[in-house]
């Protein structure tokens, strides 16, 4: 019987992260497939309100560990404490969402658990294998993990956010000391907007090449929707908008209920990062632009003219 243990993140505000909701989504998926327990670990200066933020989501403890050194996420402060946790849980699953944390700091932890790891896993089967893509998502492979311990991220765009389901038991757990510090934390500038976070929003829109630099309509009719505003890799390299709004397989990954495509071709690379959209509305003037081939409405005509007139047509109908 191998226990999964999912690693907590929490927001600026101290506030549980949604992508954790999902990652323990995933974790009780594998821990069902396995027949073991989910368990979740907290790493903080303070441990003890995430913890208690995160006990309620059918988990069976929540190891908190409190400590100078664990108030930034940097990989050689955490990693030895998540591995440590992670062999007093009898953890056979380590895992954490792939966010820039997860991702930065699960690889360590393989390394000191001399585990095998799986990035970005899309799905768990029933036999306890995973699936991942491969070649900016052009395939998507099924893996099955060998080896007494397994570490993993998860999207959180592919599994559903974890509900309260009754509380799990808080346990002080001891930080151990960080490994020899080659990085620092200096400092945190957060991006504030007034319109959601992009990896959160239940509305995108994005806007490409096609937009020459000019954003107003991707703008207006955002807010008009009450949307996040988006961009391809282009327009953020060109300098047109912050590589923060960036969506694709090196940017941000999401999967609104709508996703509105403008002035964006559908290079593979910016497919990777929104195709698991709900719904995907694409504007080009090119009727031959790849991007039509995913979207499940597309419209031939000039963003610069059919946005204006697509936010007019919303404000008329509210």
């Amino acid at each position: 019987m191998g226990n999964v243990l999912i690693v907590v993140e929490g927001n600026t505000d101290g506030s549980l992260r949604k992508a954790t909701l999902n990652a323990l989504t995933a974790g009780a998926q594998l821990a069902k497939a396995s027949g073991g327990d989910l368990h979740a670990v907290v790493l903080a200066k303070d441990a003890t309100a995430l913890a208690n933020a995160v006990k309620d989501y059918g988990v069976k403890a929540v190891h908190a560990a409190s400590a100078a050194h664990l108030e930034h996420a940097l990989a050689e402060s955490w990693a030895p404490t998540i591995a440590a946790a992670a062999q007093a849980s009898g953890a056979e699953w380590v895992g954490a969402a792939a966010t820039a944390i997860g991702r930065d700091v699960m690889p360590r932890v393989a390394a000191k658990l001399k585990a095998v790891m799986a990035s970005e896993i899309l799905s768990v089967e029933a036999d306890g294998s995973v699936t991942r893509p491969m070649w900016a998502g052009a395939v998507i492979a099924t893996v099955k993990l060998t080896g007494a311990v397994k570490c993993f991220t998860a999207r959180p765009t592919e599994f559903a956010a974890a509900e309260k389901t009754g509380a799990g038991e808080v346990k002080a757990f001891a930080a151990v000391a960080s490994d020899k510090q080659l990085t620092k934390f200096v400092s945190f500038k957060e991006v504030k907007s007034a319109r959601p976070a992009l990896t959160e929003a239940r509305i995108v829109v994005s806007g490409g090449r096609g937009t020459k630099g000019d954003f107003k309509p991707i703008e207006g009719l955002a807010d008009e929707l009450g949307a996040a505003v988006g961009a391809s890799r282009a327009v953020c390299d060109a300098g047109w908008q912050p590589n923060d709004l960036q969506v694709g397989q090196t940017g941000k990954v999401v999967a609104p209920a709508l996703y509105i495509a403008a002035g964006i071709s559908g290079a593979i690379q910016h497919v990777a990062g929104m195709k698991g959209s709900k719904t995907i509305v694409a504007v080009n003037k090119d009727g031959d632009a790849p991007i039509f081939a995913i979207a499940d409405y597309g419209l031939v005509a000039d963003l610069f003219k059919a946005l204006p007139d697509l936010q007019a047509a919303v404000k008329a109908a509210k």
